[in-house]
């Protein structure tokens, strides 16, 4: 499962039925946070970066599995210089670039078979699977499109697949999306693994795409009227860009988030510190908006929210039941 969102082990507990295995990270600070906490079988889904290969090495040496991803030679070459301890092999995946056109080698490139084939050939070195992020779903609306484009990325992988045993070689198969696994098509049943992304919690972002409705976001951003602005017809908020993120500028008829339960609302600016809410049509009440008035955000992004904050607040029915302490950096 894909935790990057996450950030704190509780979830993380519950999204692997407390095995505290297979699960995917995308910052070395998360991998050794969820090392610390006994979590194994752990996933770098990013490009290897080369200033971070001693941590690398160090919780490949340390876990019994630790899974790292390339998607050129240079890279291969890095690992090459950097030897496991007592024989143990680096675990490697090899990003294929199936159409999303962000990361990975392309699919369709005699570099790709070429990068596999040198990696199942290195020394201390194990393919263990092939890779593909279709985040082209993002670009989607609604379940026909987003199954359009797993079921591109789908054959894409499973046609390489096909062209690595055709040279001998046999390993994993993965792709992975928030919008892709929230609707699979068929065919995903023949890779080995799939990543679902931001299930979790879910947002704006993903209701719009289609992954979701809006009831399913388990994300809110609570936020306080702290000024009264007549002469701009706005509110003053105490929620700014460093609570919510500036993610989603643009896209959205209320602005920056959906205001719970406010649907004539408008998150219209931020500053760091400070929001401004303003009518979609007509006027303010004021008179509906005292000063201390508890406003509920949905944001469009909730990894990128997420992020902002030190700490979760966990509910049920209005009912706190717990906070859970997130990690930070890279």
């Amino acid at each position: 499962v894909c935790v990057c969102v996450l950030h704190f082990s509780e979830c993380a507990d519950l999204m692997t039925a407390g095995s505290r295995r297979c699960i995917v990270v995308s910052t070395l600070a998360e991998a050794c946070f969820y090392a610390d906490h006994g979590f194994d079988d752990i996933i770098y889904a990013y490009s290897l970066p080369f200033d971070k290969i001693e941590r690398c090495a160090a919780l490949s040496e340390k876990l019994d599995l630790f899974q790292v991803l390339l998607d050129h030679h240079d890279a291969l070459q890095q690992l090459k210089r950097r030897p496991l301890k007592d024989g143990q092999l680096w675990h490697v995946w090899l990003k294929l670039d199936c159409g999303n056109g962000r990361a990975g080698v392309l699919h369709s490139e005699p570099e790709a078979l070429s990068l596999a084939r040198a990696i199942a050939g290195t020394e201390g070195v194990e393919l263990t699977g092939i890779y593909a992020h279709c985040g082209n779903t993002y670009s989607c609306t609604g379940v026909e499109q987003i199954q359009a484009v797993a079921q591109d990325t789908t054959s894409c992988v499973l046609q390489f697949m096909e062209k690595l045993k055709a040279v001998g070689i046999t390993c994993k198969s993965s792709i992975g999306s928030t919008p892709s696994c929230s609707h699979p098509v068929q065919d995903m049943s023949k890779l080995s693994e799939v990543h679902p992304g931001n299930y979790i919690f879910y947002d704006v972002q993903q209701s719009m795409i289609g992954s979701c409705s809006l009831e399913d976001v388990a994300v809110r951003v609570l936020t306080r009227v702290i000024g009264h602005c007549p002469q701009k017809d706005q509110l003053l908020i105490d929620c700014g860009w460093s609570a919510i993120s500036l993610d989603g500028a643009g896209k959205l008829p209320t602005g920056y988030a959906i205001i719970e339960g406010h649907p004539d609302l408008k998150l219209s600016s931020m500053t760091q510190e400070h929001g401004r809410l303003e009518p979609i049509s007509g006027h303010l009440d004021y008179s509906k908006y005292p000063l201390g008035t508890l406003l509920s955000l949905i944001p469009h992004h909730s990894c990128a929210t997420a992020m902002m904050h030190p700490v979760y607040h966990v509910h049920s029915k209005g009912r706190l039941l717990g906070t859970w302490n997130p990690t930070r950096g890279w």
